[in-house]
């Protein structure tokens, strides 16, 4: 449901997730460069894994001294970077890039609700994100960082307009129970971003109406396998041939547990239609909910097709994303091992969502939408 929920955006786990465990708040906008025009998918994450393993040095799962002494990785790590583009020409494609900084758990200090967190240069709140990664070529060569080379600065004001509560599913509750590999909480599926970016000496502006924002958090003990998720805040009507106020699509997958027993995947599905809520959320008390989807992969795209349907309305979604538009997302598992198969990222994704009512049995097309400029992550 578009219910603001400031607690759980805030929310530290702790006992057993804190000593296996992680947290993520991911942040991605459009930024245009101004000298040339050309826009670009910008993100920023701020992730926190095994924090109460810490100690005053971050602790790399990936390093050959921690893993050979059976160390569990333990830090903060500043994600940012771009996703690969296409410049102005239509030719020439511009590469993405991922940045990491690593700090200490001791250099987090997080306060209240809503959460405020700093870290060295970083600072994170509910309406405002700054900081700065700055990596070099030596730095980016060691493997245990999983980082590209370059630098990012970035200065944004942050308004969440839209939010998906999934309600009792990721509630405190079932995080205790470990009912799911990985929870996920929607703050801002339509956010409004103005501000700067500076990636590598170059300024790129954005602005809320076209910086097509987007803010969730997810934690838990692990990963969801397969991961897949898409979002969009771009939609336009065929009815009126308008793009949409007050609209946004977001669909995170789920992988439920019955005690150690992973159950059959699911999706959880928000469509917010012109301030009116589409949910398919599958846990919701006294609803009948229930979706398909299936994923095809060709040489140059990722393809998906997605029916949803509830006791009171249908949609149908069908989309696709370039692979050479996607990248890799570099992390580890809590437990200290590279995900695999690799975790793919984009944000070009583009496709056409069709909304039916349910009326005295029958479906009644309300309209169909076209998106574009969609995340979409997604490891087979």
């Amino acid at each position: 449901m578009n219910k603001s929920d400031l607690d759980r955006n805030a929310y530290m786990p702790g006992g057993s997730y804190a000593r296996r465990g992680y947290l993520r708040w991911w942040h991605s906008f459009v930024g245009t460069q101004e000298e040339t025009g050309e826009s670009r998918t910008f993100f920023v994450e701020y992730f926190i894994i095994n924090p109460g393993l810490g100690s005053d040095q971050p602790i790399l799962g990936q390093h050959p001294y921690f893993k050979k002494r059976g160390l569990k990785p333990s830090y903060v790590m500043i994600k940012a970077g771009v996703f690969p583009g296409k410049a102005s020409s239509d030719t020439e494609k511009l590469p993405g890039r991922e940045l990491h900084a690593f700090y200490p758990i001791s250099s987090l200090k997080a306060t209240g609700k809503p959460l405020v967190m700093q870290i060295e240069d970083c600072f994170y709140s509910e309406n405002h994100i700054s900081g700065f990664v700055d990596v070099t070529k030596q730095e980016a060569r060691h493997r245990s960082l999983m980082t590209d080379a370059g630098s990012m600065e970035w200065d944004l004001e942050v308004h969440k307009a839209v939010s998906c509560h999934t309600g009792i599913l990721s509630s405190a509750f079932f995080t205790a129970l470990h009912a799911l590999n990985s929870f996920w909480h929607g703050e801002g599926i339509r956010t409004f971003y103005r501000g700067h970016v500076i990636l590598d000496g170059s300024l790129y502006r954005v602005e809320p109406e076209s910086s097509c924002g987007y803010a969730d958090k997810h934690w838990g003990r692990n990963y969801n396998h397969p991961w897949f998720q898409l979002s969009s805040c771009r939609l336009t009507s065929e009815r009126t041939g308008r793009e949409l106020k007050h609209s946004a699509l977001a669909i995170d997958g789920c992988c439920p547990r019955f005690l150690c027993f992973t159950l059959k995947r699911r999706l959880m599905i928000q469509l917010t239609y012109m301030g009116e809520d589409f949910e398919f959320l599958f846990a919701k008390p006294g609803s009948f909910c229930r979706s398909k989807w299936k994923m095809k992969e060709t040489n140059k795209r990722y393809l998906w097709h997605i029916n949803a349907q509830n006791k009171d309305a249908v949609i149908r979604i069908s989309g696709c994303c370039r692979k050479d538009g996607m990248m890799p997302l570099r992390y580890e598992t809590p437990e200290g091992a590279k995900p695999s198969p690799t975790l793919w990222g984009g944000g070009d994704g583009y496709g056409t969502i069709q909304i039916y009512r349910r009326v005295s049995g029958k479906k009644q097309l309300i309209d169909t939408l076209s998106f574009e400029n969609a995340l979409f992550e997604y490891q087979s």
